[in-house]
């Protein structure tokens, strides 16, 4: 199996709205896109799957040697391969992989988040910087376009963790803000343990309506010019922001499900959003 190969089955496997969003890029920067994404994959998963922390943060050490060997052309593992060329080709610097870690090992810190502006600081980490990066591969030619990325970035990853409350509770984890669950009177035991309340869903819309303004806070500052060559993050958002539109029209129930798209739906949307942006 090639490294690209490697890089293509990692992303097809996941299901993830990514990977609906970079079907109709031309190929070179569709491989490049791929492989950025099968990063993202392969130090999530770190974090995901090792009940160790440590052992986690060995991984995630080893995973700085090996973007470090990417730039200094010694990289042994498949998805490294797969950077070589892309990151010089697109103008990517090594401090936004080293970023993305940064951003991983935050989740090895806090299991509980205390406000807005350090859960801030975990998306620009795992998503903005994913967003500056994906914004030079998808190429543009207005300095403005990166701030939509980096908004955009977020905005998706604030989608991530109001689809996945109930999914992160069951590992223990609450990514909303300590400081916002006292506001709305929702303890954090009451969403460890499954607890759907008014108080909850009112919770929920709140965070829904971040994300919303950040949608609009990203896709109103697109530089009309690069608006073509940023389509695939107009695909994702397209599809992102269905979700939240689901959550909503199902009452906010993110507890007891993880509400998705089928795969012939996410097709629709990403064409359709193709054709017309």
């Amino acid at each position: 199996m090639t490294p690209e190969q490697y890089c293509q089955d990692k992303a097809a496997s996941s299901g993830s709205s990514f990977y609906y969003s970079f079907l109709f890029l031309p190929p070179e920067r569709r491989r490049a896109i791929t492989a950025l994404y099968a990063f993202c994959r392969e130090v999530d998963d770190v974090v995901d799957e090792c009940a160790d922390p440590e052992v986690a943060r060995t991984k995630l050490a080893w995973w700085r040697k090996e973007i470090a060997g990417t730039f200094a052309g010694s990289a042994q593992h498949p998805v490294a391969q797969a950077l070589k060329p892309v990151v010089h080709t697109f103008n990517l610097p090594q401090e936004r992989f080293q970023s993305i870690i940064d951003g991983m090992e935050m989740d090895l810190r806090y299991n509980r988040y205390p406000d807005f502006a350090t859960l801030q600081s975990y998306c620009y980490r795992v998503a903005g910087v994913v967003g500056l990066m994906a914004a030079e591969i998808f190429g543009y030619r207005d300095p403005a376009t990166l701030k939509y990325a980096e908004n955009l970035g977020t905005a998706f990853q604030l989608t991530n963790i109001i689809r996945d409350v109930g999914e992160d509770a069951r590992r223990g984890r609450v990514y909303l803000p300590l400081e916002e669950l006292t506001r709305f009177d929702v303890a954090a035991t009451d969403i460890i343990h499954l607890h759907d309340t008014a108080a909850f869903r009112r919770l929920i819309e709140f965070q829904i309506s971040r994300a919303e303004d950040y949608y609009r806070l990203a896709l109103g500052s697109l530089p009309e010019r690069d608006r073509k060559a940023q389509r695939p993050g107009l695909v994702m958002a397209a599809i992102y922001q269905k979700v939240l539109e689901e959550i909503r029209n199902n009452e906010f129930k993110v507890l007891d499900r993880r509400t998705s798209l089928t795969p012939i739906r996410k097709l629709w949307i990403a064409w359709r959003t193709w054709l017309c942006a």
